[in-house]
C-alpha cells in the first residue's frame, strides 16, 4: 500500500513546468499553419509530445494530464458537503466511512463494476486535493466499554448542538416533532427468554447464544409511536405467522446477528419511518448512530424529506437515550410478566421465533397505554431532550477533560497517527 511520502515523491517528479495557457497558445500556432509541432513546443515551453497528441486528436485540450478522476470534481464536493453536514450533526466520519461513501458514489456511475477501485491511494489524492476544505484530527479517545463516567465536554457540545438545531428548525415547542430511535436486544434461549441491556444501533451479541432477536423503537417526545421493527437472527421464522400475529403495521427484517446493520436501517428509514412519521415538517430523529448505521441514501433521503439526524456522544447514551431511561425497563418487565403467566416457578416458558411477534405484540401494547405514553415523556424529560434542560445530567456521570487525559496515559499520541476523523469542514455556507 503506497505511503502519502511515496506519492509525494512520485508527484514532485512528474510536476509539469508549463501552463494549460501556454498548451493553448502553441496549439493556436500550429493549427494556424504559422509553426510546426516542434517549434511551437520550443517557442511556448511545452513538450512536443502532450502538443502532438493535442494536434492529433488523442488527448481533449484542456483535459487533466495522468490516470482518469475515479469521481468526478462535481461528485468530490458534493462527499466534502455531505461530510461537513455529517460533522455538523454529530456523525463525524472516520476514514474507512469517507472511502465507504465516495465508493457508493462510485458504484452509480458504474453499475456493473462489483467492487469499488477507491483505495489508499485514492485517500491519500483526495486528502491533498481538499486540503483547503476539510480538517483531519485524531479521534476522540474514549476509555473503551461502558465507563461509569463521560466527558462533561462531550455533553455540553451535544446540548449546544441541540438547542442550535431546535431553534434552526423551529422544533423546540413541538413535541411531535422530536423523536428518539433505540435497540434493544431479546435472547432465545433453550429454557428461557432473557432481555438484554438496551444498546445502540449497531450492537453486537455476545458470540455463543442461541438467537437473537432486536426491536427498533421510536417515540416521539408527545409519547406518540413509530411501530417497531424487529429484526431476527440469520433468517425469518417459517410461515407467516410471525407476521399475522406481530403488532400491527411493525416491519421485520433479519441479519446474521440479529442486530441491526445499515442494509436494515436504510430500509426502517426509508420504508417506515418516512411513511408512518408525521407529515408536517421538520422533523429531529436523534439515536446513538456511532455504529455506522447510517448510508449515503439515508442522509439524502434525510435532507430531501427535511428529517434533522442528530447523533447523541459516544459512550453517553445510557444518559442521554430517552426510551432507555424508562420505556426498555417497562417492557421488560411486562415481557417477564407474560412469559411467567401459569407458570409454578420463576422460570418463564421457552418460546421459538415464531411465537416470539406474539407475545412482542402483548408485551408493546402497555407502550400504547396511558402509562406507556407517560413513561416515554418522562425519559425526554430525565435526559433533558425535552423540554430542553442541560442541567438535569448528574455531575457524578461527568469527566473533565484534565482526568480523561490522564486516564488515557502516553498511548494517545501514538493511537492518534493511527486513527483519523474527518472533523468539521470549513465551509462557512454549510447550515444544520
Amino acid at each position: 500500500m503506497p505511503s502519502r511520502n511515496h506519492l509525494d515523491k512520485i508527484g514532485r517528479k512528474k510536476k509539469k513546468k508549463w501552463t494549460e495557457e501556454a498548451m493553448e497558445r502553441a496549439l493556436i500556432e500550429v493549427k494556424s499553419g504559422r509553426c510546426t509541432v516542434r517549434q511551437a513546443a520550443k517557442e511556448f515551453g511545452v513538450p512536443k509530445s502532450s502538443l502532438g497528441d493535442r494536434v492529433s486528436g488523442r488527448v481533449t485540450p484542456g483535459s487533466r494530464s495522468g490516470p482518469a478522476q475515479l469521481i468526478t470534481s462535481a461528485d468530490e464536493e458534493l462527499l466534502v458537503e455531505f461530510s461537513s453536514y455529517m460533522s455538523k450533526h454529530g456523525f463525524p466520519l472516520t476514514k474507512q466511512q469517507l472511502v465507504s461513501f465516495a465508493s457508493s458514489i462510485y458504484k452509480r456511475q458504474h453499475r456493473r463494476v462489483a467492487f469499488s477501485k477507491l483505495g489508499q491511494t485514492w485517500w491519500l489524492n483526495f486528502r491533498k486535493r481538499q486540503e483547503k476544505n476539510i480538517t483531519i484530527q485524531p479521534a476522540d479517545t474514549v476509555i473503551r466499554g461502558r465507563t461509569v463516567c463521560v466527558r462533561k465536554e462531550a455533553v455540553d457540545q451535544f446540548f449546544h448542538l441541540l438547542s442550535t438545531v431546535m431553534d434552526t428548525h423551529g422544533v423546540r415547542d413541538k413535541p411531535r416533532h422530536i423523536f428518539n430511535c433505540s435497540e434493544t436486544g431479546f435472547q432465545l434461549g433453550r429454557k428461557k427468554v432473557n432481555l438484554s441491556k438496551p444498546v445502540g444501533l449497531g450492537y453486537r451479541p455476545v458470540p455463543g447464544l442461541r438467537d437473537h432477536i432486536s426491536i427498533l423503537a421510536c417515540f416521539s417526545a408527545a409519547g406518540e409511536d413509530v411501530p417497531p421493527f424487529i429484526v431476527y437472527s440469520k433468517a425469518y421464522p417459517g410461515g407467516v405467522c410471525y407476521k399475522t400475529q406481530g403488532p400491527p403495521n411493525a416491519l421485520y427484517g433479519w441479519s446474521d446477528s440479529g442486530c441491526i446493520n445499515s442494509d436494515l436501517f436504510k430500509k426502517w428509514f426509508l420504508k417506515h419511518f418516512l411513511v408512518h412519521a408525521p407529515k408536517e415538517r421538520p422533523l429531529l430523529l436523534i439515536f446513538d448512530g456511532h455504529k455506522s448505521p447510517v448510508n449515503l441514501e439515508v442522509v439524502e433521503a434525510a435532507r430531501k424529506e427535511n428529517v434533522v439526524l442528530l447523533c447523541l456522544p459516544s459512550h453517553c447514551s445510557y444518559i442521554l437515550q430517552p426510551l432507555n431511561a424508562g420505556l426498555f425497563v417497562l417492557l421488560r418487565q411486562r415481557f417477564a410478566a407474560l412469559l411467567g403467566e401459569g407458570c409454578a416457578t420463576d422460570t418463564p416458558f421457552a418460546i421459538s421465533k415464531k411465537e416470539f411477534s406474539g407475545v412482542f405484540k402483548g408485551t408493546y401494547q402497555v407502550a400504547k397505554e396511558e402509562e406507556g405514553a407517560r413513561i416515554v415523556k418522562e425519559g425526554f424529560r430525565k435526559c433533558g431532550i425535552y423540554p430542553l434542560n442541560h442541567f438535569v445530567v448528574n455531575d457524578g456521570h461527568l469527566m473533565s477533560s484534565q482526568i480523561m487525559s490522564s486516564a488515557a496515559g502516553p498511548s494517545f499520541a501514538a493511537s492518534a497517527q493511527e486513527i483519523d476523523t474527518v472533523g468539521d469542514l470549513t465551509a462557512p455556507e454549510a447550515s444544520l
